[in-house]
């Protein structure tokens, strides 16, 4: 009894964890390779830093903006906590994605910078029982919208936010229409890079490609025949590890949300070794370049 009557008051004391970046709502710039916010720091102006749980997070002016720059660090887990971590301590108006991705649509090429119109898990499944016949079946309580691969079969998230009566269910989380229409406008406003600092240079000059869909998980991947199934299923033009995740978190959150990403491999669409050690640094360039341009179209708040 003694040791309750001491604690509650000092359990009473305790204040909620400060805001920071208090005096106006900023832009949140993700990017999930150093290289790319690298780049992104080099126009940053009135550089400040927090560092949070041991993540750094850049504040300043970018492109007229006032942004907090971070990494998301690679995967899902990674990308769904440092975007949440984020919200919750910065007065967050939007959240813009730069990074890297596979390319999966076969019109596209290595350089091109995407901004898909909605992004899916796609590797949110179930793994099926195979039968006598060498079929797979999964159990009859669930449900998937989608074509296996083999044994594997892809399932919406369900999740809840504020104002929600019930958890719901989806698959895709589509970003926000009027930073796509921003983002449609910068195809013939900003120039891309064909060739990186070593002149590795594209066969195809990088363009900015806007609308369809992209997809997420925690593979990576560089298998052809896997990528022309993810193509067929998804209709997906990329695939990487970390967008929509992000998307779902700002989507639970009700946060503007957009991501930009320019392709340094074909997922395993290529025909030697995957290209990615070759072209990130031009990929990331170029994907940053792009989100520059996009920050200085956007409105000012």
């Amino acid at each position: 009894m003694h040791r309750f009557a001491f604690t509650l008051p000092l359990l009473m004391t305790i204040s909620p964890l400060p805001l920071y970046a208090q005096d106006s709502s900023r832009i949140a710039v993700m990017s999930a390779f150093e290289p790319e916010w690298i780049e992104l720091q080099q126009d940053l102006e009135g550089v400040e830093e927090e560092v949070i749980n041991g993540n750094r997070f850049v504040t300043g002016t970018l492109a007229g903006k006032e942004v907090v720059l971070f990494l998301s660090g690679v995967s899902m887990v990674n990308a769904a906590m440092t975007t949440q971590l984020a919200l919750d301590r910065f007065d967050i108006s939007h959240i813009v994605f730069s990074g890297i991705a596979g390319g999966v649509d076969p019109d596209l090429n290595i350089g091109d910078v995407v901004v898909p119109e909605k992004w899916g898990q796609y590797l949110e499944g179930i793994y099926a029982r195979e039968t006598d016949e060498g079929e797979f079946v999964i159990p009859g309580w669930m449900q998937s919208d989608f074509p296996n691969y083999g044994m594997m079969f892809t399932r919406g998230v369900t999740l809840i936010r504020d104002g929600s009566d019930e958890p719901e269910t989806r698959f895709w989380f589509h970003v926000d229409p009027a930073l796509l229409d921003i983002a449609k406008n910068l195809k013939d406003t900003t120039s891309l890079s064909a060739c990186n600092e070593q002149d590795n240079c594209l066969s195809d000059a990088p363009e900015i490609v806007t609308g369809g869909s992209g997809v997420s998980g925690m593979t990576f991947v560089d298998n052809a025949n896997y990528r022309e199934f993810v193509y067929d299923t998804f209709e997906a033009r990329v695939l990487d590890m970390e967008s929509a995740a992000v998307a779902h978190v700002a989507y639970a959150n009700e946060i503007p949300f957009i991501a930009f990403r320019s392709l340094s491999d074909l997922a395993g669409g290529g025909d030697g070794e995957n290209e990615m050690a070759t072209f990130m640094s031009l990929s990331s360039s170029n994907s940053s370049q792009v989100v520059e341009a996009f920050l200085a179209a956007m409105p000012t708040q």
